[in-house]
């Protein structure tokens, strides 16, 4: 975890508020959740993350398990990813209202979420952070997939798509 600046703990907790009131508009959700909700701790993950999005945090004290802080990518604080943002919070804050795992219940309470478009971005968010990181390209010479990666892939590696061994190129011999 990392710790957040003061403008970015601010960002944090108004994007929480929005989802909290959303959260109380679509009336599924118990008055103790919402104040769990209202009042967890939040927390930012580390810059170079490219794979989590946010992630509740738990701490296991005398064999209980303590809700401890709910982290988002600091990039999701940026105007561009808003709508992603405060989807990832809503996702993050049913976790942390008890829902641990990605099953059919959380699946259902999760797609309540009023913005559609928004929980689409992660794919998107994903790569961008993947091509920030990258210096090797892994591309398919018959579909044109592209893999962003940080290491060479030494032809070890098919094509997700269409099966065809992948092809190294340098991003710095791109760009």
């Amino acid at each position: 975890m990392v710790r957040p600046n003061a403008s970015q703990s601010l960002r944090l907790e108004l994007l929480r508020d929005e989802v909290v009131t959303e959260m109380k508009s679509l009336g599924v959700f118990s008055v103790e959740s919402l104040n769990i909700a209202s009042t967890v701790n939040l927390g930012l993950l580390r810059k170079n993350s490219t794979q989590r999005h946010g992630v509740t945090r738990w701490i296991r004290e005398q064999g209980e398990l303590i809700l401890q802080t709910v982290d988002l990518h600091p990039v999701l604080l940026e105007q561009d990813w808003s709508r992603y943002a405060a989807f990832v919070i809503y996702h993050e804050l049913l976790h942390a209202i008890g829902n641990r795992s990605h099953n059919r219940d959380f699946r259902s309470m999760e797609s309540l979420w009023p913005d559609v478009g928004a929980s689409k971005q992660g794919l998107e968010f994903t790569n961008k952070m993947r091509l920030q990181r990258a210096s090797w390209l892994w591309i398919c010479p018959q579909c044109a997939m592209e893999y962003p990666r940080q290491r060479p892939s030494g032809g070890k590696y098919q094509c997700r798509k269409c099966r065809c061994r992948l092809i190294d190129r340098a991003l710095k011999d791109i760009k």
